[in-house]
């Protein structure tokens, strides 16, 4: 139970700073996007703060060898660039620069209620789904 709320928190806490970094404004990230026109570069501040604390707590991780709650640590052991990894990238990139969303915004974005995240996160959703069903017959 304590593995679930503190999963939780962590969470809650992911989705707050998505919010008051305005992850979650189409907008704005797609004025990040966009260095050829009105670039807005705010956005690398939010991704080098991410960096920030996601290297140092990994390299801490993996000097412990489990994870927090004394579970197995899974990290993904895979180093080469495969065609399905490069796929995904692409389709992964085109989504965002299309929509202005990325998976995490997006379901931090649904407690704004707007019809558009309702929509991205079912197609998302969707998709995630066909992927599965492709994979498995594969």
């Amino acid at each position: 139970m304590r593995a679930v709320f503190w999963s939780l928190l962590s969470g809650l806490l992911f989705g707050v700073g998505l919010t008051v970094s305005q992850m979650i404004n189409p907008a704005k990230v797609l004025s990040f996007l966009d260095v050829a026109g009105h670039w807005d570069p705010t956005l690398a501040f939010v991704m080098a703060g991410a960096l920030a604390v996601t290297v140092p707590g990994f390299a801490w991780l993996r000097a412990r060898n489990v994870s927090v709650f004394g579970g197995e640590l899974k990290l993904p052991t895979r180093r080469d660039i495969d065609h399905r990894l490069v796929i995904g990238a692409v389709l992964f990139g085109v989504g965002w620069g299309l929509a202005g969303f990325c998976p995490g915004p997006a379901l931090a974005a649904l407690s704004t209620g707007l019809p558009d995240v309702f929509a991205f996160v079912v197609a998302m959703v969707a998709g995630m789904l066909v992927f599965r069903l492709l994979s498995r017959r594969a």
